[in-house]
Parts: C-alpha cells; structure tokens; sequence
C-alpha cells in the first residue's frame, strides 16, 4: 500500500445473490488520473458506491491514505476526509445563481440559509474565483444554474465537488449526452483537476478515455479483467471479446 491514496482489497458486494463485485482489487496512487471502463452491468458503479460508503460490501476492504479503512465510515465521514463524487445526472441547485452554487458547496456544513448569508473571506471568494476560472464559468457566475447548458451543469457539478477540497473526485460518466466540444472541453478540465488530486473516472465513451487516461481499468463481472494504456486496452484479446467488440462503448 505504499505510495498509494485508494487500496481496495478483495471486495465483494452480492445483491439478492448475484455478486455486483467479486473479489476485486484496485488501486490509485496520488495525482493519478484513472478510467474505469466495462460493459453494464461490469460492476463500475457500484465500485464508486463502496469507496464513497453508499454501499457495504460482504467481504473486503477500502483504505484511504495508507491508515483509513473507509468501511467502517459513514458517507458523510467519507466524504470529510478528503473523497467527493460527482454522479452522472447533474444535480444543481437550478434556482440559484452559477456563484451561488459554488458558495453552498464550500459552505455546505453550515446548511443553506446559513451559507448563502454568512460573509465569504477574501481567500473562500479567490477560491470560487479560481473554481469559475478553471470549469470555464467565469462569465456565467451571475447566470441562475437552471439555464445552463446541460455541459455547463455538468462542470458547474464539478465545480462544487472541487470547492469540497477532495483528495480523491469520482466522476461517473461526466461527458454523457455532451456535443463533441463539450466532451473535449471536460477532458481538459479533468485533466487540469487530476494535478491536484487524484481523479477516478467511469466512462463508456472510448475516444473521451483515449483522450484523457493515463491508464485504464477495465472491469467485467465484478471483478479487473485488464489494466493498462489505451492502446493496450484497445488491444486485448480478452478485452475485445466482453467490450470493445461487442458496441457497448
């Protein structure tokens, strides 16, 4: 586990007696940008629902930062110590302004009232400012969330994860239902999330990994089938024959 952020040992998660993970292992490293790929039902999500704490799974375990086992953690007590999530539906507070948005988030132990009201420090507003400048919404920040374009809620979505501080964003298939420069537009943003922190991603669309991974995970019946670059992903015999050649991506 040296020099590793995320250790998943062993896990198994078994629903009504069909196992959604089997023994699975997996592991990131710090600053690592990692895609996780597979057809439905692989067992990709629900890998995001164990390291978050939705789901406890029957065996197994989850080690964040070397000495942490998240297992026996709440999701909120997960989610404090350094790992967000960003589902694939955008889920904004449509009502509320871009800034505003981005405010709750770095406030969000306050409840809203509280954070909507409270004064922000100089440093808690560069922090927004810095969010906005990063996710491209700078000039939309006085705009109410609910007329964005479905890409830019999606990047304000990531945004408030980021205003979180995570050590560790899970962002599950964030360029679905994007236009193609949307989609290329959320690849650079990843990619300059993943140099401050560790960035897991599920996707299906194979041209958005090729564009983003550095390496590549592919799952198939609960359990890592094959690891490696996109090439060698591409490549796999095995890999070709449960995903890549069946038009699941």
């Amino acid at each position: 586990m040296d020099g590793t952020i995320l250790y998943v040992e062993g896990v198994t998660v078994s629903f009504d007696g069909f196992k959604a993970l089997h023994d699975l292992n997996f592991v990131m490293e710090p600053g690592e940008l990692r895609v996780v790929i597979g057809p439905n039902g692989a067992g990709k999500t629900t890998l995001l629902d164990v390291i978050c704490g939705k789901v406890k799974p029957t065996l197994g375990r989850v080690v964040f930062e070397q000495y942490t086992d998240l297992l026996h953690l709440h999701e909120n007590d997960i989610s404090n110590l350094g790992i967000g999530r960003k589902f694939q539906a955008p889920t904004v507070y449509t009502s509320l302004t871009v800034f505003e948005n981005l405010e709750l988030s770095l406030n969000r132990k306050k409840g809203v009232f509280n954070a909507l009201f409270s004064r922000l420090s100089p440093m808690q507003r560069d922090n927004i400012s810095n969010t906005l400048e990063i996710t491209g919404l700078l000039e939309k920040k006085d705009e109410v969330a609910g007329l964005l374009s479905h890409g830019e809620k999606q990047w304000l979505e990531i945004g408030m994860v980021m205003m979180q501080e995570p050590k560790v964003m899970l962002v599950d298939e964030p360029v679905a239902g994007m236009t193609d420069h949307e989609t290329e537009k959320t690849g650079q943003l990843l990619q300059k999330i993943s140099k401050e922190r560790s960035v897991l991603v599920i996707e299906h669309d194979m041209s958005f990994v090729r564009q983003i991974a550095q390496k590549v995970t592919v799952l198939h019946e609960g359990t890592v089938l094959f690891e490696g670059t996109v090439d060698e992903v591409q490549n796999h015999p095995k890999v070709k024959e449960v995903y890549l050649g069946r038009g699941d991506h």
